[in-house]
This record gives C-alpha cells, sequence and structure tokens, in this order.
C-alpha cells in the first residue's frame, strides 16, 4: 500500500496539474502558515495615495500631477541620504507644464539615483523568406520623454506574469531581449557603492573578463553595466563560485560591501523568473504617504520617514479599498486582504528589490527531491496503517487516526519552519489532499483484502472436501448454510486402478499410504490445474467435476486437457523404479448432474450425483472389456477439433436403458502421430461395417489392425464378434448396440 500510495503521488507531481496545484493552493497555505513577517529595513515606499491628493490639492490620477513636485521629492530623498529613487509612473509624454519637465529632469541629473519605469509594447512581427512565411511578436520598450529618459541614471521595465494570481517576478525579460526589470536595476545602482570592491574580486579571479567593464564607478553606464554582466556570467557560470571564494577570503573588504556583492553575485547566478517572498499584506512594506514625504523627508519626523540608506520606490498605492478602484494598479496575491484589498504594483517591486537585496527566496525543491519527498511520505503515511495489522482482522480505529494527525502535523509543521526559516517550499497539496486520502481508502481495501484473505484461509482449510462453488457460497456469510441441491452443466471424470485389492493385500498399510497418496497427487495436479474439482476419493477410485451454469465446449475441453495429462502422468508414474505400477481406467461423461448434499442425520457429504456420474463410471469400466485406459462418451468430444478420438461404436452399458457412444481419446490433435490418424479412419471403417453388418469387410478390417497393432484391445473384441456374427447371424432385429452386462 505504501509504494501504491508513493507511487500515485509521484504521477500526480510529475503533471503539469500538480505543479499548477501547489503553486496556486500550496503557496498559499505556507504563506498563511507563515504569517507576515518584520518588513525589509532597505527598502521604503513613498504612496501616491488619496490622502496625499487631498493633502496637495491634486488630481487623484497620479499622471495629471505636476511633475515639480516630483522634483521637490527627488531633492528631498536626496538630501535625506536615499542610496537610490525608482519611479513607478510614467514619463513618455511631456506634462502640462514644460518647465516642470525640465525640473524633474534636473532634479534626476543631480541626484544621480533615479531610475524610472518604462512600459514595453509588444510588436507584431511578419515576412517571407525564400522557402517559408514567419509570424510573431516581439517587446520592445516605449520611449520616454528624451530629456527625462537622458536625466535618469536608468530606465527599466517592471512586468509582471500574466496569472489570477501574482506568484513571480522577472529579473531579465526574455521576450525583451534579457532587459533587466526595475527591482536588477536598482540593485545595481545600489550596489554600485562597491563597484572597486567588485571590479577588483573580478579582476583577480577572471581578468579577461574584468576587462570587458569600467574599471572605475564614475564610467558606468547602467543598463549596459547590467547588461553586460548578464553577459558574462551566463557564458561562465563558474565566475559566480571563483568569486564567492574570492570575496570569502578577502579581509579587505567591509561588512556592507560584502553584503552587496553578495546581492550581485547571486542575482547573476539565478534564473530569470523568481519567486516573491512577500512579507505580509498590503503596506507591509514600509510606507509613507507622498506628502509626508515631501515635507518630513529633511529628517523632521526621522521614525516616519528616515530614508537616510534607502533604496526608494515612488508610486500609487491605495490604503483602501475602494480607493484602489480609482486607480488600477494593484495585484492579487497569496496576501490579498479579506475586504478587497490588494498589494500594490510599486509595494510588489520594492517586495522583489529587498528579496534581491537579502538573498530572499521562495525555493522550490527540485524536481527529483520532490517526486522523492512525494513518494517517501506516501511510503510512510500508508505504512502507518499496517504498524497493528493482524491477520484476519484491521480495523480504522482510534490509534490509526491519531497517528494520521501526528503525521500530518509533523508534515505540515516542518514544511511551516523550512519555509519560514530559509523559503524552502514542501509540497502540501499532494501530499495532504491527494495521498492522506489515499491511504485512508487504503485502509478500507485492506480491510476488504483481510476478509478476502479469511475466505482464502477458510477455503485453503476446507477447499479439499467441498467444491469451489459451495466454499464461494459458504464464504459470502459467516452464517450461510451449505447450499440446497442444484442441477448444473459439467463433465464427469471417474477413475480406477487394476489390482488395487491385491495390491493392497500384499503391502503394509504404511507403504501403501505412501503410494496412494503420491499417486493420487499425480492425479489431483491435472484436474487443479484444468479447473476442475475432486468431488470423492474412495480407495483406488477418484471422482472429479468440472460444472458451469450451461452446456459450455470449454469446459469439455479442460476436462479432456486433464485426462490426456493424466494418462501421461501416470505413465510416467509406472516407469518409476521401486513402486508397483498402478494402471489406471478412465471414464468421461457430460451433461447435466445434481450437486448437493447427500446423506442424513447428522452424516452429510457435499457431491455430484446423478445418471452422469454412473455413466462416468461405467464407461470406465467399459474399458476393461476393450483393453483400454481412456474413454469417453461422444457427448464429451462433440464438436471439438481439438483432439483425436478413435470411435468405438455404441454401447448399452451395465444397468443403463439407453445406448452410449463411446470413443478413445489418444491426444491432442497437434500431438497425433501418423499411425494414430490412421488407427481412427480405419478403425471407424470398420466399426460402420460392423453396424451394418458387413461382418466380411469387417473381420478384414479388424484383422488388418491387429496385423498392424497386434495388442490393439477394441480391434481383437471387435473381430471375435465379428467372426461370431459372420458363423452364425443375430436372431432378430439387428441392433448395433454392444449389451455389456458386467460394470
Amino acid at each position: 500500500m505504501g509504494l501504491l500510495v508513493g507511487t500515485l503521488g509521484v504521477l500526480a507531481s510529475w503533471t503539469p496539474w500538480g505543479s499548477e496545484w501547489e503553486k496556486g493552493l500550496g503557496l498559499s497555505w505556507l504563506f498563511q502558515l507563515r504569517g507576515a513577517t518584520a518588513p525589509p529595513v532597505n527598502v521604503m515606499v513613498v504612496a501616491i495615495d488619496k490622502l496625499s491628493s487631498d493633502e496637495l490639492g491634486f488630481p487623484p490620477m497620479p499622471d495629471r500631477w505636476p511633475r515639480g513636485t516630483h522634483a521637490r521629492l527627488i531633492e528631498k530623498l536626496s538630501n535625506a541620504g536615499a542610496h537610490a529613487i525608482a519611479f513607478d509612473l510614467r514619463f513618455d509624454v511631456p506634462g502640462a507644464v514644460p518647465e516642470d519637465d525640465a525640473k524633474l529632469a534636473a532634479a534626476m541629473r543631480a541626484a544621480g539615483n533615479v531610475v524610472v519605469v518604462e512600459r514595453l509594447d509588444r510588436i507584431p512581427l511578419a515576412g517571407r523568406s525564400q522557402s517559408m512565411h514567419f509570424s510573431g511578436s516581439m517587446e520592445t520598450s516605449a520611449a520616454l520623454l528624451p530629456e527625462i529618459a537622458d536625466a535618469a541614471a536608468a530606465r527599466a521595465p517592471f512586468p509582471l506574469p500574466r496569472a489570477a494570481r501574482v506568484n513571480e517576478y522577472w529579473t531579465f525579460r526574455p521576450d525583451a531581449g534579457d532587459t533587466p526589470t526595475l527591482p536588477v536595476t536598482m540593485v545595481q545602482l545600489v550596489a554600485l557603492k562597491a563597484y572597486e570592491d567588485f571590479v577588483r574580486l573580478l579582476h583577480r579571479t577572471s581578468p579577461a573578463h574584468a576587462r570587458s567593464v569600467p574599471a572605475h564607478r564614475d564610467a558606468v553606464v547602467i543598463d549596459d553595466l547590467i547588461l553586460t554582466l548578464r553577459g558574462l556570467f551566463s557564458g561562465d557560470p563558474g565566475i559566480v563560485r571563483r568569486m564567492t571564494d574570492a570575496l570569502d577570503h578577502d579581509p579587505d573588504i567591509g561588512v556592507r560591501n560584502r553584503h552587496l556583492i553578495r546581492a550581485l553575485l547571486n542575482l547573476y547566478a539565478s534564473d530569470e523568473l523568481h519567486y516573491l517572498d512577500f512579507y505580509g499584506p498590503p503596506r507591509t512594506v514600509p510606507t509613507v504617504p507622498y506628502h509626508v514625504a515631501l515635507g518630513d523627508a529633511a529628517g523632521a519626523s526621522p521614525g516616519v520617514a528616515d530614508f537616510a540608506g534607502k533604496a526608494v520606490f515612488v508610486g500609487y498605492s491605495a490604503a483602501t479599498q475602494p480607493e484602489q478602484d480609482r486607480v488600477r494598479d494593484d495585484y492579487h496575491t497569496v496576501f490579498s486582504r479579506t475586504d478587497g484589498l490588494y498589494i500594490s504594483g510599486v509595494e510588489i517591486a520594492a517586495t522583489a528589490f529587498a528579496n534581491l537585496m537579502d538573498g530572499r527566496a521562495i525555493r522550490p525543491l527540485s524536481f527529483s527531491s520532490r517526486l522523492a519527498l512525494v513518494f517517501a511520505w506516501g511510503f510512510v503515511l500508508a505504512g502507518t496503517y499496517g504498524i497493528r495489522r493482524r491477520p484476519g482482522a484491521f480495523a480504522l480505529d482510534a490509534v490509526f487516526v491519531i497517528a494520521t494527525l501526528a503525521w500530518v502535523a509533523a508534515y505540515v509543521g516542518i514544511a511551516r519552519h523550512r519555509f519560514a526559516a530559509d523559503g524552502t517550499w514542501l509540497p502540501l497539496v499532494i501530499p495532504l489532499l491527494l495521498q492522506v486520502p489515499l491511504a485512508v481508502f487504503g485502509v478500507v481495501l485492506l480491510r476488504y483484502y483481510d476478509a478476502w484473505q479469511e475466505r482464502k484461509a477458510f477455503k485453503a482449510a476446507v477447499g479439499k472436501f467441498l467444491p469451489e462453488r459451495v466454499l464461494a457460497e459458504i464464504s459470502r456469510s459467516t452464517d450461510a448454510a451449505v447450499p440446497d441441491n442444484q442441477l448444473i452443466h459439467g463433465v464427469c471424470l471417474a477413475t480406477d486402478a487394476e489390482m488395487y485389492t491385491t495390491l493392497a493385500e500384499r503391502m503394509e498399510p504404511a507403504r501403501l499410504g505412501v503410494l496412494m497418496n503420491d499417486y493420487y497427487a499425480v492425479l489431483f495436479e491435472p484436474v487443479e490445474r484444468h479447473g476442475g474439482i475432486v468431488s470423492d476419493v474412495v480407495g483406488d477410485a477418484m471422482l472429479a467435476i468440472w460444472s458451469s451454469a450451461a452446456a459450455d465446449a470449454a469446459v469439455r475441453r479442460r476436462a479432456c486437457l486433464a485426462c490426456l495429462d493424466i494418462a501421461a502422468a501416470l505413465e510416467r508414474f509406472n516407469r518409476a523404479p521401486g513402486r508397483p505400477p498402478l494402471h489406471t481406467r478412465i471414464g468421461l461423461h457430460s451433461g447435466e448432474m445434481l450437486l448437493g448434499r447427500v446423506g442424513a442425520l447428522q452424516h452429510y457429504e457435499y457431491r455430484a450425483v446423478g445418471d452422469m456420474v454412473n455413466t462416468s463410471n461405467r464407461i470406465q469400466g467399459l474399458n476393461k472389456h476393450l483393453g483400454t485406459r481412456l474413454l469417453v462418451s461422444e457427448s464429451v468430444v462433440a464438436g471439438l477439433d481439438d483432439f483425436v478420438a478413435r470411435p468405438l461404436g455404441s454401447f448399452l452399458l451395465a444397468g443403463k436403458t439407453s445406448p452410449v457412444r463411446v470413443l478413445e481419446l489418444l491426444a491432442r490433435r497437434e500431438d497425433a502421430s501418423a499411425a494414430q490418424l490412421w488407427l481412427c479412419d480405419v478403425f471407424a471403417r470398420a466399426v460402420r461395417d460392423y453396424e451394418s453388418q458387413a461382418w466380411p469387410q469387417g473381420c478384414e478390417k479388424f484383422a488388418e489392425i491387429l496385423e498392424a497393432v497386434p495388442g490393439d484391445g477394441p480391434a481383437r473384441f471387435y473381430l471375435e464378434r465379428c467372426q461370431d456374427y459372420r458363423a452364425a447371424a443375430p436372431v432378430g432385429p439387428w441392433d448395433a448396440s454392444i449389451r455389456i452386462a458386467a460394470k
């Protein structure tokens, strides 16, 4: 069961739906289990909101605010010691007052650390070459107002994946030529304070690559530097390891610069798509209303607006849900509030920046590790249910419920701890919503399996004494009685060993018991292998039956196969040295029979009774008169082309009022020899001569057979009768059936 539950969990995790379930539901659970965390200390958001627009007397739409005010804010933030400033506002068209654009550009140029957001536009592509037509699209940066673009330290887009819930962000946008996004640009801008140390490490570990970047900070163009470093680290991933080793062994680099360089190395070594490690609900990242920052940025209220040494993100961030509906720059996340307030785009950008600076990340397990964990969880969980399993009994009691709850609590606790400690993302949906129910469902199956095992044990104990049909009916209920008599179709096999009485007189009982056990093992095995049941064993005789609800050729075929296998096995048995041979006669007949209880008072046996049983015994006894070993009635082989059988004529057996046509079953058709086929053909013609009273012709054919097969019993039997009738014709009406008076 553990293997099954583990494997099904692996298969579910392997599918795209498994990953989507974990991303959509499992990640949300982990954030809710962890809750909000301490906000980052290296970033602040200056929120353009309704309160600020009311205080400043500006329109609610941010793009209609006078840009001269933004220039004043940049001056305030620069004077307060902000490391970098990002504007999540659009400056792609001139403002209402041209002088304000100039003021804003001048303030940006003076600060030297301002990044502005640019929009990405998707441009369709189409064309035709000599052999094919192609179409597609690409993303390209929308043009900014030239004077703003020239004055800003850098410009960068911040697109977010289109999804019902935002979980990820891009550091580099592949569809736009690996364009760095806003958080990356801000990290690189802040990290310029450690640029000289960074270049020195790069020169020490990879001198050739160091020549690709400016030697001094003053010569750096942020956009160009990012693209250059992206190319260097992508082309030679080993740079990160070498620079990290050099950083760890360089005592001259201070704590702050060491932190900045490590953030850069982690950034350039990672993939372009990152999961957001949210700090909490909207405005968990320290947020200051725009009007407060504009009035207090110089340090009048350091507890509220201390911007020194921080990266500052300026953009629209609503404080309430109605306010949010006026300007839509918000996204549904795992921390969306119940009143409908979502986290703003500018706060998501600040969150991404803080994640990169602090080395925070949501770290999903590798694909192989996730599959291994899911398999191990399923195996251990389902294995819990087998601890107290007892043969014949299994209950879903309090012990198993408690054990399951304990496992679930432990797993969820570990998942929460790892997620809170280092962002490790353990799967929850498939282990809890798929594998736990599967394991519980498996308990139900195990209970049925135990019941089946009990029935199987019961059958093993009494199966030697009762037919399968009876066992099945009894095992359905512990209160079931032996069923009443049933009229069924089937085949009956009767055997008898020659000279058993004489053998029993001569052998010691112990040796006789061993011999007969070995003998019956030879008989029973083919019967059971071919779907029959041994109904009765008395002394040296066996009765076996094959039953079905209606006449079935397949049942007759299996019985014939069993007889041929018994005959072959007995030949080998009788050739074995050290024990007397037991030559056995076999008779086979098919038809209706009664299967049920036979007896009285306190003694009953369950067996087949009826004319079919008697007839099979009489056919078995006919072997003594014909000198054969294996005889079957015509009803057994009718319509079966799989076998070669010699027709022996019609016989009125002892105690019978109707004759039975009998055949000698010789072999499977594919195993039959040419001599056997010849014998069947000639004997059939000879029997027809006998039945048509052509005594001379019959004598010739039976003599021909005896000349080829001197010991053939049926030919000698018929030859003697033909000779008698040839000498003295029978008196009265002719009946070709041969009467056998003795059993």
